[in-house]
């Protein structure tokens, strides 16, 4: 959609036709509100806009931006009348556009890349680090809630999707502050997640999960969907178990990383990746420390010619 400024966004609409959909939306909106400075790998959030009925409010602290998105929400409406609209109620988000599609899509639809996969967990890694900084933990990290922009120097990655996010109040350590509502998607949530008491470092868990199936090119299908995803897993029979859940029921598992072939991966990602999904989270890599090591893994570097 192209707002009056001319610039592409994205419109997002969520329905508040129940508790948990308007508490979705609020999560969203703090998470994205409350970061201070803006981080080129986290998705933009310009704008957010109450609709009730036919009365629509903006509800961010951008109100110079208002009055052009609120004429783009109005546009977007016509053609799609709601069934009852007095008693409607809408949260708009308004938000950076990003022309890539989602990572999970974008990195299947391409032939294996190292040096793309090292840019992409650079990124990631930065992101995460930079979300904990502001006490953010986002709770649902997957490569369908991680966007792509195309950009000069290549491809962007953003996370997005903060509807399950958590804000830690106050100057607690984010990884201290302890949650105890499972959530998330089951093959990228911790061993602690499913016991349902867990800090930050699951989002660590989620990144292991998510960088060894992009370098592998672990797939598996979602019953919900059909939809192939990037993702790993232990196989039990037939049956395909979330890493998390298998580490859960036997805690001295050891994950045979590189799953696929010995040579896909250099001896130092592999162990970053066993520090990024050990069982006890007390022992996991926290976001501000893989930030340095992930610089320094040789996994998808140009080798300079002697």
């Amino acid at each position: 959609v192209v707002s009056q400024t001319r610039n592409k966004v994205a419109v997002k609409r969520m329905q508040c036709n129940v508790p948990e959909n308007v508490e979705l939306a609020l999560q969203e909106f703090w998470a994205l509100q409350s970061v201070q400075s803006q981080h080129e790998n986290v998705i933009q959030l310009e704008e957010c806009v109450l609709q009730s009925g036919q009365v629509f409010q903006p509800i961010s602290r951008q109100y110079r931006k208002s009055d052009s998105h609120l004429l783009l929400i109005e546009t977007c409406l016509k053609g799609r009348r709601c069934m009852d609209p007095k008693s409607a109620c809408f949260v708009w988000f308004v938000m950076e556009f990003c022309d890539g599609g989602n990572m999970n899509d974008f990195l299947l639809s391409r032939t294996p890349d190292s040096q793309l996969n090292n840019s992409f967990m650079q990124q990631l890694s930065s992101a995460v680090a930079f979300l904990h900084r502001n006490q953010i933990v986002h709770r649902d990290l997957k490569s369908d809630n991680i966007l792509i922009s195309h950009s000069p120097g290549g491809p962007v990655v953003k996370v997005a999707d903060f509807g399950l996010s958590k804000i830690c109040q106050g100057k607690v350590n984010v990884n201290q502050h302890c949650f105890s509502s499972a959530c998330g998607s089951n093959f990228y949530m911790a061993p602690e997640v499913w016991e349902g008491r867990y800090t930050a470092k699951a989002d660590i868990f989620a990144l292991g999960i998510i960088f060894w199936a992009m370098v592998e090119r672990i797939t598996f299908r979602d019953g919900d969907s059909e939809k192939e995803l990037l993702g790993t897993y232990i196989c039990q029979g037939k049956q395909l178990i979330p890493v998390g859940e298998a580490l859960l029921e036997n805690p001295n598992m050891e994950l045979q990383i590189p799953l696929k072939n010995k040579k896909s991966m250099p001896d130092d990602l592999c162990r970053l990746l066993h520090d990024m999904l050990t069982f006890n989270p007390k022992e996991r890599l926290d976001a501000f420390r893989l930030e340095i090591r992930i610089r320094r893994i040789s996994y998808g570097k140009k080798r300079q010619r002697s």
